[in-house]
């Protein structure tokens, strides 16, 4: 392994300086400390990226960064992924196990052999990859188990330069993405048609794969949320709904437009049109020392004011950055809607996406992925923003 070590480069691959790191995993150390935790085991995906540069599509089998207050981080990896966790990261001690091993007994083994087993142990309780069966079977061999959740959200919330210009680079990838869907929307095209063009083009700009598949829908179809492309060719005078991201380093941006083959009926076209009004007033409103659902609040009165309220039930918006499947948001560490208090600061981005049906018919909408700054907000993406009619 000594000679395969020697041609993969320490931290080769890595989205972001060592120092970067030494800093997130300084402040996460605060926080830990803070909340009287002496070790947090990260299971996360996201939050292990975040704090060490590791990516694989195969996060799917168990990995995990032990973090204590005091002392090295240790990185427990499936030997097939070492290479990987060697190229992405600048973490030195990793601890790895085979497909024989049972990785959850390796990772209490390792650390009762830090001599961590005594102290208060923490984990990430609400990731989406911390089955049951895992954290019962932790909790059984190391005792209490403290919840460590929020611990490295909240230092996601906040993007660095650095992450903000990754979002930049995602933000173009998903501008060259939905110019080419938009292009493709004719009578006769399919949703594949549409797709196809959307990927082809977002992917030769530069984007990796992203963390959910583009919400693509034609038709009747388009009136059902999340809809994913099923072949339907649109025909003249229907609609076309388009949603979609790209990745730049893991870090995501998101678009949604939407198209009318034809004249659209009238109760479309107004029911745009409040769309567009509810995004703008959601932008004006998106300034730092306003609380969260400020946002929400303004785009929720423009589409009272219209007479949609009972066709919008939902959040105004949500925190974007990084994301592995099955989700390109970062919904968990913050949203925009009502009760939501947290102060906005500079550095948080969120996709705001108002969107408006008639459930079986057709849905309109319109989006950004913003960045909050010290006056306001910067609009990442490019495209025109009304609905496209072919």
């Amino acid at each position: 392994m000594s000679n395969a070590v020697s041609n993969v480069r320490q931290g080769g691959e890595s989205a972001f300086s060592q120092s970067e790191y030494a800093e997130r995993i300084s402040r996460a150390r605060a926080n830990l400390q803070a909340a009287g935790i002496d070790v947090m085991v990260v299971t996360g995906p996201e939050n292990i990226f975040y704090l060490t540069g590791q990516q694989t599509p195969g996060y799917y089998t168990f990995q995990a960064l032990v973090l204590p207050v005091d002392g090295e981080p240790v990185f427990v990896i499936r030997q097939l992924e070492y290479f990987n966790f060697i190229s992405n990261t600048f973490i030195s001690d990793a601890a790895i196990y085979t497909d024989g091993d049972d990785p959850v007994n390796f990772l209490v083994d390792m650390i009762q052999k830090k001599g961590w087993g005594g102290r208060r142990v923490a984990i990430d309780k609400r990731g989406w990859f911390l089955p049951i069966a895992v954290y019962e079977a932790l909790q059984s061999k190391l005792g209490k188990l403290y919840d460590g959740a929020g611990t490295i959200e909240q230092l996601r919330a906040i993007k660095s330069p650095a992450e903000v210009a990754k979002l930049e680079q995602a933000a173009r990838y998903v501008d060259a993405g939905m110019r080419a869907g938009l292009a493709a929307v004719k009578a006769g095209a399919s949703e594949n048609d549409f797709v196809a063009a959307m990927l082809h083009a977002s992917i030769s700009a530069g984007s990796e794969y992203m963390g959910m598949e583009p919400l693509v829908s034609c038709g009747p179809r388009s009136g059902i949320p999340h809809g994913t492309w099923r072949r339907r060719k649109v025909a003249e005078g229907e609609p076309a709904f388009l949603e979609m991201a790209a990745v730049h380093d893991r870090y995501h941006a998101a678009l949604m437009r939407s198209a009318w083959v034809g004249k659209p009926p009238q109760q479309a076209i107004d029911m745009e049109k409040a769309c567009q009004e509810a995004l703008q007033a959601a932008l004006d409103a998106l300034k730092p020392g306003e609380p969260c659902e400020a946002a929400h609040l303004a785009c929720q009165a423009v589409i009272d004011r219209a007479g949609y309220t009972d066709a919008f039930k939902k959040r105004t918006g949500y925190s974007v950055g990084i994301s592995f499947a099955p989700d390109w948001g970062e919904g968990s560490i913050l949203s925009l809607y009502t009760g939501v208090k947290t102060e906005l600061r500079p550095g948080m981005a969120f996709h705001i996406p108002p969107a408006l049906r008639i459930y079986g018919q057709f849905t309109v909408g319109v989006s950004e992925t913003v960045v909050v700054t010290e006056t306001g907000c910067r609009v990442l993406g490019t495209l025109e923003r009304p609905m496209l009619v072919v």
